[in-house]
């Protein structure tokens, strides 16, 4: 992932929080837009193309994680739109700019799907948690805490594809 400081320019606004912090933030907000909206898709194509004896399972929860991924794209763009930038959500920029590792097209198997989306999901919530750091540093804690509230978002669905991949075992009493 690339992060250039484009120096965009904002629009007025009564926002408080210095034109040159604004700008920063929403230059980090839609690089994640853009990945949000590749995750949505990636999480798309799971979810149609999942086979298996867990199918079914898999096919809502994959559905349901990817209306989860346009929540986020939502939300980083209205906090965008809300600095004063302009958020920069097509499809076409989202495939320029976008960091994630482009979705393997040739599997069905819910558990390689599994794998896949979890991957996928982990380096979106990577970039998302160090973009919180980076927001905090240049002063811009609201833009921080919705990065942190998106990671945490992250985090559960996760463990809800995770729970997937594992046995279940009994614990002994």
């Amino acid at each position: 992932m690339t992060f250039e400081n484009r120096d965009q320019s904002v629009h007025t606004t009564h926002n408080t929080l210095p034109e040159r912090v604004r700008a920063q933030s929403v230059e980090l907000l839609n690089l994640h837009l853009s990945a949000a909206i590749d995750l949505q898709g990636q999480l798309k194509h799971a979810h149609w193309n999942v086979r298996g004896t867990d199918f079914i399972g898999v096919h809502r929860l994959f559905d349901e994680i990817a209306s989860h991924a346009a929540s986020f794209a939502d939300q980083l763009a209205e906090r965008s739109a809300g600095l004063g930038g302009v958020a920069q959500g097509t499809i076409q920029l989202a495939t320029k700019r976008s960091f994630l590792v482009p979705y393997p097209l040739d599997i069905a198997d819910t558990t390689e799907h599994c794998f896949a989306v979890s991957a996928t999901l982990a380096a979106f919530g990577q970039s998302i948690h160090q973009a919180a750091g980076r927001a905090t540093q240049f002063g811009d804690t609201d833009t921080a805490d919705l990065f942190t509230e998106v990671s945490r978002g992250v985090d559960q669905q996760i463990w809800l594809v995770e729970s997937h991949l594992m046995p279940a075992k009994v614990v002994p009493k």
